[in-house]
This record gives C-alpha cells, sequence and structure tokens, in this order.
C-alpha cells in the first residue's frame, strides 16, 4: 500500500518533456478554440459539435496540468518548479474563461438552437451544458472589460488566495516547546488525552497572531472583489451568484435553512451532554469539541482503516469496493501530515484517466477513518461521472458532498449495529461531532461569511472586527452548546473555503450534501440492495439538470421544508439516544 500519491500518472516531473510541451500548447489550443467560435458557418451543428470536441481536449489537458501543479502545492508549498508552473496555468485559465464566453455569446446567438440539440445525438448527450452555456451568456463579464478584469484577478483574489494557503501551509505552532506544523497541532484535538487537546488548542490560537494581519487582509481583498464581480455580472448578491452557478435556488436554499434553525436546540443538547461528559458544566469548550468519548480512543492503523472501509463498501457495492482497493493501492491517496502540506482533506478527480486523487492528515482517530470514508465518496461519485460526456461532469457544490456524506452515514450506521451501549455512546458521539460540524458549524460560516461580505460595501474588517464577527455567528448558532468563554475567533483564518476567489459561501454546500445524503441512506435502508444502482445512477447525474430536478427524480422535493426536517430528524433521533445513553 502506498501512502503518498503517485502524479507520474500525469507526468514524471516538471522536467519531464511532455509537462513542458503541454503547458506551452495549452494557450495554443484555447486561443484555436476561440478561433473556431469566430468562424463563420453555414452549419451550426458541424460547427457546436466541433466545438464540443475541442473543449473536451482542453479540459483533459488543463485537468492534467491542473492536478500535477496544484497537487504539488498542496504537499509541498514551497515547490519552486511547482510555482513557477502556476503562473502560466492561470494565465491559460483566464483565457479559457474568456473563450467559454466567447462561446455561450455564440450559443445565445442560434434562433434555432433547441431544434439542433434535439436532432442530433452528440449535442442532446450535451444538451444540457449548451443550455446552461445559453443561460450563462446573460451574466458573463462585459466583454470588452473581461479580459482586463479577468488578469487583473491574478493579481488580485487569486493571488490574496494562493498567499493565504502558503501562510496556512508553512505556519509552525509552538506546543510545548516543540515546533510543529499547524495541521498537526488541529490534528490534536482527537486526542484522548484532554490536556493535549487544550493545549495543542491554546498553542493553534496563539500561533494564528503570526499571520492574522496578512490573512485578515486576505480575506477583506477577496470577498471586496466578490461583490465586485457580481455587480458586474449583474446580479443583485454574491450570494444570488452563488446560487445561480450552483444551479440552485433560494427557495431551496431558504428551506434547508428553517429546518437547522428549528433544530439548532435540540442539537445543542448533544453538544451539553458531552460537555458534562468530560466535566465541562457550562457547555463544551471548543477544544474538545472532536474529543473522543470512551473507546473512541482506539486508534487505527492505515492498513486496519483500509480493510474495515473495503469490507464494509464491498458489501454495499462491489464496484465502490473495487475502487477504493485501487486507491490504497494504487498511490490515489496521500495520507500523513508533515511540514509543508496543507491541512485538511479533499479529493480531485481527472474524468479522462477514470481516477481521483485524495488528500487526508490521517493520525488514526475514528474521525480519520471517516475522513477516508467521505473523500472515497468523492472519489466514487467522479467514478459515476465517467458515465456522461465530460462537458456534464461540473457538478454544482451542494450535490458534490452528497456521496460523500452517505459513506460517513453508512460507516456509522454499520459500525453501530452490533455496539455495546458504551461503543454505541462512543459512535454516536462520532457520528454527531461530524453531523454538528456540517450543521451547526457551516451555520455559524455562512452568517459569517453573509456579514463579512456584506461589509464590504462600507469598510475592511479589521482583525478585531473579524474575530467578534466570528465569535457572534458561532454564539448564533452554538448557542449554550459551547462554553462562551472558549469558543475559536480564528476560524475565518482557519478555514479555506473562504478565501476562493472565484468560489463564495462554500458552507452551505457541505449542510446540503450532509442532509441529502441522508436523505438517500434512509432511502437504501428501506429498499436494500435495489436503491444501489438507483443511486450510482443518480451521481451520474449530478452535473446534467438543476439541483430541484435531480432530486426531484428520485422523488424528493427540496424547495420547502418537509424533506429537510425529515433528514435533520434522522440526526435528532441520534441525539435523543446519546443524551439518553449519557445519563
Amino acid at each position: 500500500m502506498k501512502t503518498t500519491w503517485d502524479l507520474s500518472v500525469f507526468y514524471n516531473g516538471f522536467d519531464d518533456p511532455a509537462f513542458a510541451a503541454d503547458l506551452k500548447a495549452l494557450p495554443e489550443k484555447i486561443a484555436a478554440l476561440a478561433d473556431a467560435v469566430r468562424e463563420e458557418s453555414s452549419d451550426d451543428t458541424a460547427k457546436v459539435r466541433g466545438l464540443i470536441e475541442r473543449l473536451e481536449q482542453i479540459e483533459a489537458l488543463q485537468s492534467h496540468l491542473g492536478l500535477m501543479i496544484n497537487l504539488t502545492l498542496f504537499c509541498e508549498a514551497d515547490n519552486e518548479a511547482a510555482n513557477a508552473a502556476m503562473t502560466p496555468l492561470m494565465n491559460a485559465g483566464v483565457a479559457m474563461t474568456q473563450a467559454y464566453s466567447a462561446l455561450s455569446r455564440y450559443l445565445a446567438s442560434v434562433e434555432n438552437l433547441e431544434t439542433l440539440i434535439e436532432a442530433d445525438p452528440v449535442l442532446r448527450r450535451n444538451g444540457f451544458f449548451l443550455r446552461q452555456s445559453v443561460k450563462a451568456a446573460r451574466h458573463m463579464l462585459p466583454e470588452q472589460l473581461e479580459g482586463p478584469v479577468l488578469r487583473m484577478q491574478l493579481s488580485g483574489g487569486e493571488a490574496f488566495s494562493q498567499l493565504r494557503d502558503k501562510l496556512d501551509a508553512t505556519l509552525m505552532v509552538d506546543y510545548r516547546g516543540e515546533q510543529i506544523p499547524l495541521s498537526a497541532a488541529r490534528a490534536k484535538a482527537y486526542e484522548a488525552d484532554p490536556d493535549v487537546r487544550r493545549d495543542a488548542y491554546e498553542a493553534e490560537i496563539a500561533s494564528y497572531q503570526k499571520v492574522e494581519l496578512p490573512m485578515s487582509y486576505c480575506l477583506n481583498s477577496i470577498k471586496a472583489e466578490a461583490n465586485t464581480m457580481a455587480q458586474l455580472k449583474g446580479y443583485d448578491s454574491v450570494l444570488a451568484m452563488t446560487l445561480d452557478e450552483s444551479n440552485m435556488t433560494e427557495a431551496t436554499l431558504g428551506a434547508m435553512w428553517t429546518a437547522i434553525r428549528e433544530a439548532l436546540p435540540e442539537l445543542r443538547e448533544y453538544l451539553k451532554a458531552k460537555g458534562r461528559l468530560l466535566g465541562h458544566p457550562n457547555g463544551l469548550p471548543f477544544y474538545d469539541l472532536f474529543a473522543p468519548i470512551g473507546e473512541c480512543s482506539r486508534t487505527y492503523t492505515i492498513e486496519e482503516a483500509r480493510e474495515l472501509l473495503l469490507a464494509l463498501f464491498s458489501t454495499f457495492c462491489p464496484q465502490m469496493g473495487e475502487m477504493m482497493a485501487e486507491a490504497f493501492d494504487n498511490g490515489w491517496i496521500d495520507m500523513y501530515p508533515r511540514p509543508g502540506k496543507s491541512g485538511g482533506a479533499f479529493c480531485a478527480g481527472c474524468y479522462d484517466k477514470n481516477i481521483s486523487r485524495v488528500l487526508t492528515n490521517f493520525t488514526g482517530s475514528l474521525s480519520d477513518v471517516s475522513t477516508l470514508a467521505h473523500e472515497l465518496g468523492h472519489a466514487f461519485n467522479n467514478r459515476m461521472l465517467t458515465r456522461v460526456p465530460m462537458l456534464m461532469t461540473e457538478t454544482p457544490m451542494p450535490l458534490a458532498e452528497t456521496a460523500s456524506t452517505f459513506n460517513e452515514t453508512l460507516l456509522s450506521a454499520k459500525m453501530r449495529e452490533s455496539a455495546s451501549p458504551e461503543e454505541e455512546l462512543m459512535l454516536l458521539d462520532a457520528s454527531l461531532t461530524e453531523n454538528t460540524q456540517t450543521l451547526v458549524d457551516i451555520y455559524s460560516r455562512f452568517l459569517f461569511e453573509q456579514k463579512v461580505v456584506d461589509a464590504q460595501a462600507d469598510h475592511a474588517l479589521s482583525v478585531r472586527e473579524l474575530k467578534e464577527t466570528m465569535l457572534w455567528a458561532q454564539g448564533q448558532s452554538y448557542g449554550d452548546g459551547l462554553d462562551p468563554e472558549v469558543r475559536h475567533p480564528y476560524m475565518w483564518a482557519c478555514k479555506s473555503h473562504y478565501y476562493s476567489a472565484n468560489c463564495h459561501f462554500y458552507n452551505f454546500p457541505y449542510a446540503f450534501g450532509c442532509l441529502f445524503g441522508r436523505g438517500l441512506y434512509a432511502r437504501y435502508e428501506k429498499e436494500g440492495e435495489a436503491f444501489v444502482p438507483v443511486y450510482c445512477d443518480l451521481l451520474s447525474r449530478f452535473g446534467s439538470d438543476t439541483i430541484e430536478n435531480v432530486a426531484a427524480s428520485v422523488g424528493i422535493d427540496v424547495t420547502t421544508p418537509a424533506f429537510w426536517r425529515s433528514a435533520v430528524e434522522s440526526i435528532l433521533a441520534e441525539v435523543r439516544r446519546f443524551v439518553e445513553l449519557s445519563k
């Protein structure tokens, strides 16, 4: 089993002649695409088919280069060759955005496009992409401004985003007289020893003082730019822009938040009950949010985690089991924290090679095992998307968390089936730890980001204001579930999701995915094996329709609170059982 990922499937290093050739060819192919869009043609069907073929070739090339460069930087923040290659890649990205805009404008000008789509099999297979491109034409940057604005983003929001990632990856924490990476300090939140958890939390909080000022500038600048981009594109707000780009309506978001807000008082009962078990009468201190309960102090080797996951998911879906074995054995996963490596976890897919790459910071906790299940759920989703054309694989952010949450839920439920009351308490805690993060904490992140975005119309928030706003947001969501004296004022610096130049409010998709995935798991409990092919087919269609229509295809109405309440109820049932057992 390999514990670092294999990037040689893309290139044999940055000195590989193929890498240099592809990096040089990418802008040339993009320029050729732009020329093809502008060319006059008497046959629109043939022209659109040719454009689709060019797009697919460019997407594959851009994917290989992007994965090679970005994955390297996630593990080696100071890699000179990868940093040097980032500039031409980003310049090509600007050109590609302009080419897509030109394509959208062209498609919007084709009067009989719908007739052409229905008459041609290639166009019909790519129909949703083509229709969405026409829709996107209504929110393009003004053509004369597009090039300059996108290039300015490279030295604006994109540069601030990269700076934040480098600050995070290189920040060393003074923990008990030893310098350790930030990711390693945060991982100690799962340790069995309460003194370790508290000391690591205090060391982490102190470490942010080294980077708080530049990080505040990064955050303010990215969100100010977001407001400008939303205005230029004709949106009323950054949130409206995000929802439109996610193929999701405001009604769906509002229905979900309604159900979550209603559940907050009972979700806090879990936090208070856990606090009492750990000796905290005034709510849970932030450093004990991830504290293990009972036998959860057991750790897993990566070999044990592999065996557990393969046994479970091979039974659920043999195809998923085969993919997981491939992931562990063929260098899909970079496992362990180390200096220069970013914290957290993610999964990145490569369509034409039918593979994914997963980053984790595995230290052996049950939560780390759950994280592996989560990220490999993303990888399975990527594999299902190979059933559809490449241009139909752009999964909206909210749906992107479905398969990952489904895997977490399945893992938790299966481990509880034969558990003793003591083991059940431990497993419920592991499940509820994750679910309160994806509902309660995510709600605080949403409230925080709203405040920061809105504030840019008046002024950039100081470090003090950012900390106060974060504590306010945590108060609104966690309430008396957290000890008011021990929260986390620097979560805005900790979470990379706030710092994407072109992806804002990347918080509510986690809540959506959590509840949507649990709703699908409830279907699986009722229907058993018969639901598995339905589930796999659903995953393959995430980029082929709006969120509301995708959900409706399996009989779910996400636009009203009823579905969300039923999904939240499955979590509240775990809360009630946890509180009962904790007594």
